[in-house]
């Protein structure tokens, strides 16, 4: 069946799709992983968004559920250079195709995606809209047009979950954390019982008061889709709980505690979506290769610099990567620690986090 992508200035790709039919609109961002297309497609941060794979060959170990990254798919639309038919892997369940139609995603292949990742570099992230039903170029535009974007959208009460639950309860972890979900995915979950945490994962709308019932040892803020402004309550929940526990955030998480502490937050040109960005550990000089997955950046001008300490920074457009308080149990990151299938330069900040609670604890005793 034909597919058309077009997008909102008027450009036009022609393929095939795979996956589900019909029509979806989002904004348009690439991710230069060459694989791992099963957790970026579970990824709850590309709510809102159509991803373009700059590897050319997808789906050519299939899809199993031991690899997925949340509940289900969220995000609008899988575009690839080409599709495999054949998917060979010892743990394969499914193939691509055959899960995106499941989970009504639509694919689409047979595009030169090199081309529409140099003109998203040029141009800049921009909305679309990806159909197998309208045939109509003029039409498409008007509709990629008047999408609604990421800007000002809460896009998080859309991927949390409606109620909390415990994650790999063990009665020997040391530590108990509360973990705001926006969007988290399960490596994240993962690497916590890794580091002797048990898990409660909460709604992302929970109170401050609903949080310290659970009486945590410290607090992560999750990844998750869109606007970091949108989402005010949960800015105003974690401002409300600065020195009272120990945070470490992820992702929108960092972007969250950025503006907690008072800085803001804009949108970048097309976003860092990708497992091989290089960044720089500003206390020890260090670079690791991390995966990224964000759209939006802290303003490093708009922070208390006496406050605050800037960590990391990316070398490739040297935008804000980390920080952490000066006196206060808390820090974050901009890239994702979990990183799975990688790189895992930086599982070592879970360990960080474990630190600074356990510094916690001696202090109330």
């Amino acid at each position: 069946m034909q597919a058309l992508l077009v997008l909102e200035d008027g450009k036009v790709f022609r393929g095939v799709s795979f996956g589900a039919s019909g029509e979806r609109t989002g904004e348009v961002v690439f991710n230069t992983s060459m694989s791992g297309y099963q957790e970026i497609i579970t990824d709850p941060s590309y709510k809102g968004q159509m991803v373009v794979m700059t590897y050319p060959l997808m789906g050519n170990y299939g899809i199993n559920k031991e690899d997925a990254e949340s509940r289900r798919p969220f995000l609008e639309g899988f575009v690839v250079k080409e599709y495999s038919k054949i998917a060979s892997n010892w743990k394969k369940e499914q193939s691509l195709g055959e899960y995106l139609k499941e989970n009504n995603i639509l694919g689409i292949e047979g595009i030169d995606t090199r081309e529409l990742t140099l003109h998203i570099r040029e141009k800049g992230a921009m909305k679309a809209v990806l159909s197998t039903q309208d045939p109509d170029e003029a039409s498409l535009i008007e509709k990629a047009k008047n999408c609604r974007g990421l800007i000002g959208i809460d896009l998080v009460k859309e991927v949390s979950i409606p109620r909390k639950y415990n994650y790999a309860w063990s009665k020997d972890a040391k530590y108990k954390v509360a973990v705001l979900d926006c969007g988290v995915k399960y490596n994240i979950l993962k690497e916590l019982a890794r580091n002797n945490c048990n898990s409660v994962v909460l709604p992302a709308q929970t109170t401050t008061e609903g949080i310290l019932e659970t009486e945590p040892d410290g607090l992560l803020l999750s990844n998750g889709p869109g606007d970091p402004a949108a989402v005010d309550y949960v800015v105003e929940t974690t401002a409300k709980l600065i020195g009272k526990l120990p945070i470490f955030g992820i992702c929108l998480g960092h972007q969250i505690l950025g503006l907690a502490l008072g800085g803001k937050t804009y949108k970048l040109k097309f976003g860092h979506h990708g497992a091989n960005h290089p960044v720089k550990d500003l206390r020890t000089g260090k670079v690791s290769i991390t995966s990224q997955n964000h759209g939006f950046c802290v303003d490093i001008d708009s922070l208390n610099k006496k406050d605050v300490e800037l960590t990391h920074v990316n070398l490739n457009d040297s935008t804000l990567e980390g920080l952490r308080h000066k006196k206060l149990p808390l820090f974050c990151v901009q890239f994702h620690p979990e990183a799975s299938p990688g790189p895992h330069d930086s599982k070592y900040l879970f360990a960080e986090f474990t630190k600074l609670m356990q510094k916690s604890k001696k202090r109330k005793h």
